[in-house]
């Protein structure tokens, strides 16, 4: 069995002991847990967005938060002002903030390094702030609530019931996860390398990099839109104040935590960081004190993080001496052999 098949056993395994979590839950833990592992699940995707934007395109974003946001209040904009069921207000969601990454990404990917990560978090601010101000459509500071809408009708199935909501948001991550998979083995996520490791080199043998960013920038805002989109599902709720930076900057600890670059790396980080946060909480009132001595310590001791210090650490990323170096050689290569 060869390295990478073994990768991909691990990742299987691991999905499927989440997929069982009802089950094995009830015998080891609280049912709890199972909100909290659903909750992990639905956060991930907002660290999976940072992931993608600078574990794979080398853009620090503070503002995926924003496209949180949008998906949060898509949701409940479309339930509790539209009337909207189910699918349709996920779509409303999912939309409104690929349509906010669009616009926002049109200008933010023309810049890099510090001033991209400056404006994002502008682009955070204006929209925190126009959310806060319209209080007659998303409830302010008070925030905006709905009734829980029902999966499906024919078959009985409602949100209210917790291993429902939990099969739920499960089906739509893994989904995500599994796009994402495809996406990074594919000629635009080898793009997307290429754009990440030198962009004039790209620019060079015929990468748009400009258009390759704002490709990614879109993506990452759909993925972080979903997230926005579910959580509002899950609390029936949504709130200007999971548009502001802060979130975005948990997410990039999330993400840098569990390994930038990798598939894996911010469902492990998220999970890891939010499980020792709500296990200390309750024992200790400054358990934010703990959660960050506890980065500090993987940074120090895994600085690829978690995922990628395993996957060096095993040698499952060994490079092949006959293969490319780099993202742009391989492309360079694919395009002599075309």
């Amino acid at each position: 069995m060869t390295a990478g098949a073994w990768k991909w056993a691990g990742v299987a395994i691991f999905a499927i002991a989440i997929g069982l979590a009802p089950f094995w839950m009830k015998f080891v833990g609280s049912p709890f847990w199972i909100d909290i592992i659903s909750e992990i699940l639905i956060w991930s995707l907002l660290a999976a967005s940072v992931n993608l934007l600078l574990g794979y395109v080398g853009l620090l974003s503070f503002g995926q938060a924003l496209y949180f946001g949008f998906g949060m209040y898509g949701v409940a904009i479309g339930i509790s002002h539209f009337g909207l069921g189910l699918w349709p207000s996920l779509l409303l969601g999912i939309a409104a903030s690929g349509l906010m990454a669009a616009f926002a990404g049109a200008f933010a990917v023309r810049l890099s390094w510090h001033y991209f990560a400056i404006i994002t978090v502008v682009f955070s601010l204006i929209f925190y702030f126009a959310a806060m101000s319209a209080k007659g459509i998303t409830g302010g500071d008070d925030g905006l609530s709905f009734s829980t809408p029902v999966l499906w009708k024919a078959a009985g199935l409602t949100l209210s019931n917790k291993t429902t909501q939990f099969y739920f948001i499960y089906t739509i991550c893994f989904a995500c996860y599994a796009a994402v998979a495809l996406l990074v083995a594919s000629p635009l996520g080898m793009r997307f390398r290429a754009v990440r490791d030198n962009e004039k080199r790209a620019a060079l043998i015929g990468i748009n990099v400009y258009l390759t960013r704002w490709i990614a920038f879109v993506i990452a805002g759909l993925l972080a839109g979903v997230g926005g989109a579910l959580f509002a599902l899950f609390g029936r709720y949504a709130s200007a104040s999971y548009m502001f930076y802060h979130v975005s900057g948990e997410a990039v600890v999330w993400a840098i935590v569990g390994g930038l670059g990798t598939l894996m790396g911010p469902l492990v980080g998220t999970a890891l960081l939010i499980m020792f946060r709500e296990i200390v909480s309750g024992y200790w009132e400054n358990y934010l004190i703990a959660v960050g001595v506890l980065v500090i310590l993987v940074i120090m001791l895994a600085p690829r993080g978690i995922v990628g210090s395993l996957d060096e650490f095993l040698n499952w990323t060994k490079p092949d001496p006959d293969a490319p170096e780099d993202a742009i050689e391989a492309l360079a290569e694919m395009e002599k052999s075309q």
